[in-house]
Parts: structure tokens; C-alpha cells; sequence
């Protein structure tokens, strides 16, 4: 039963670790090197890695979704999406994909004469399943080591841990105070109607031991 529990509680904070690092704000400084726009087939469960379509494409099983291209510092591809979050989770509120994509075709720049932005965006980047991060803004930086504190994330993190805290401590004041003493209560009526029971039983034996002596 112990290692059911364990299993259980490692997959639960797994998963929740899992959510907060999909979620949560990140930067990568960048070069970027073009952007374009692609029709997505969007079927399946990989839908809840991307946006929520509006009503019209909710019909469809693909739509038109922006891109950025970019390279890091060490040469590796990043591929971002630009797509607006609206009112939907994550609560980003991004409404401007329009001007954001405006934004990353005036940062393009070469190899040769880089021109370094920070964008901070949320999600992963994976290849098989076709799902890749959503940029919600750029920031011009001095360089490939330029990267913007990211003070969101540790904040949200901090905050997360006082609730959590909170709503433990108050569980266990509630669990102390008002569970633990009716579990005793019964635990006592228990035990109670066992010794009843018990001196029943011995008043019976002698009743009957006492009738086959006669």
C-alpha cells in the first residue's frame, strides 16, 4: 500500500511540474532569420498545445498559424509560433500577434550582422508531435548573453508555495480540531462497544457453564 501511495503522489507532483514549466514565462535570446505562416493540421490531443480557436475555426481541423524562425547563440534552430492566448489559459492576454509579427520581421537579421533579441515566450518545442513555443513578446538585447531577468516565473513559483503552505497549515489546524477528536469519539465508542460485547460474552459463558454444573 506504501508504494501505491508513493507511485501516486510522485506522478500527481510530476505532472504539476510538468504543467508550471509548460506555463510558466521563459527567454531566449535570439537571431532571427525569417518568419512565415503555415497551415496547421490541429486533430487530436495535441490540441492542447496550441491556442484555442475562435468559433469559425473550431469547424476545421487545420488553420493558418504564424511563425518565427531564429537562431541561438550556439547555433541551434528555435522555431517559436505567434498565436494570440486571448482570454484562454495560459493567462498571457496576448491580443497583438499581428504587431508581434511585424516586430520579428524588423529584428531579421544575418549571421554576419546580428541583431540579438530576447523573446519570451512559454510551451516546448518538440519535433514528433509537431508542437512548438508560443512567443508573446520580443525585446532588443546587446547580445547572445544579454538575457532578461526573468523574475516572473521565480515570483509565481514563491507565491504558489505560500498557498500551498497556507491551505496545508489550515488542513492540518482543521484536522487537528475538528476530524481528529470524532475519530477519537468513535475510535472510544469502538472500543466501548467491544468491552460491552466482550462482558456479555462472559456473563453468557457463566450462565452456561453454571446450568450444564447443575
Amino acid at each position: 500500500m506504501g508504494y501505491i501511495k508513493w507511485f501516486f503522489l510522485i506522478t500527481v507532483w510530476t505532472v504539476f511540474a510538468g504543467f508550471l514549466h509548460y506555463t510558466l514565462p521563459q527567454y531566449d535570446v535570439v537571431r532571427i532569420v525569417g518568419t512565415f505562416e503555415k497551415r496547421m493540421e490541429l486533430g487530436g490531443w495535441t490540441n492542447i498545445f496550441w491556442s484555442t480557436p475562435d468559433s469559425q475555426a473550431e469547424v476545421l481541423a487545420n488553420r493558418d498559424v504564424q511563425f518565427i524562425e531564429s537562431f541561438s547563440g550556439g547555433d541551434d534552430a528555435i522555431v517559436f509560433r505567434n498565436e494570440d492566448t486571448g482570454w484562454n489559459w495560459p493567462p498571457y492576454f496576448k491580443f497583438d500577434t499581428a504587431n508581434l509579427h511585424a516586430e520579428a520581421n524588423n529584428a531579421i537579421s544575418t549571421k554576419d550582422d546580428p541583431e540579438w533579441v530576447a523573446i519570451l515566450h512559454y510551451g516546448w518545442r518538440n519535433q514528433y508531435l509537431s508542437i512548438f513555443p508560443n512567443a508573446i513578446s520580443i525585446t532588443p538585447v546587446a547580445g547572445p548573453e544579454d538575457k532578461p531577468l526573468n523574475w516572473l516565473s521565480p515570483l509565481i513559483l514563491i507565491l504558489l508555495a505560500a498557498v500551498f503552505w497556507a491551505i496545508y497549515v489550515r488542513w492540518r489546524r482543521f484536522r487537528r480540531n475538528r476530524i481528529d477528536p470524532v475519530i477519537e469519539d468513535v475510535e472510544d465508542g469502538l472500543y466501548a462497544a467491544g468491552d460491552a460485547i466482550s462482558d456479555s460474552g462472559s456473563r453468557l459463558r457463566r450462565w452456561f457453564g453454571g446450568k450444564k454444573n447443575q
